[in-house]
């Protein structure tokens, strides 16, 4: 099973900057949170497909893989069109799991961030 968030794609991404992390995890956490008020099932498949993608890019961006990849399938179910009321719930319900998991994680390690300012020692447990 992978990680919630690789932190080695975080280090990455910032080229091991510790503030540079928090401000990509908190602008990971705006984006979401902005794009996840139009995760409803209800709506047109075109919306929530469009507001996977936004935070499908947004989780890559910082190592949240798994959210990334929930977001993928909710995106390309979205976009096919002929979407059953079920599957949108699901594809939708399994996004919001993996964001909550995904902000709680990246919560933490803003924390263990700005706490320790290097990656040294930085745990996800």
């Amino acid at each position: 099973m992978m990680p919630i968030l690789d932190l080695s794609q975080l280090e990455t991404m910032t080229s091991g900057d510790a503030e540079l992390a928090v401000e990509a995890l908190g602008i990971f956490r705006q984006s979401a949170e902005m794009w996840s008020r139009a995760l409803d099932p209800q709506a047109e498949p075109r919306q929530w497909a469009d507001a996977a993608h936004g935070i499908k890019g947004a989780a890559r961006s910082v190592g949240l893989m798994a959210l990334g990849d929930a977001c993928e399938v909710a995106e390309k179910l979205g976009r096919e069109g002929a979407v059953t009321p079920a599957q949108a719930g699901v594809a939708i319900s399994a996004v919001k799991d993996r964001l909550g998991e995904a902000l709680e994680a990246a919560a933490h390690v803003e924390h263990q961030l700005m706490m320790k300012r290097t990656f040294t020692g930085v745990r996800l447990d």
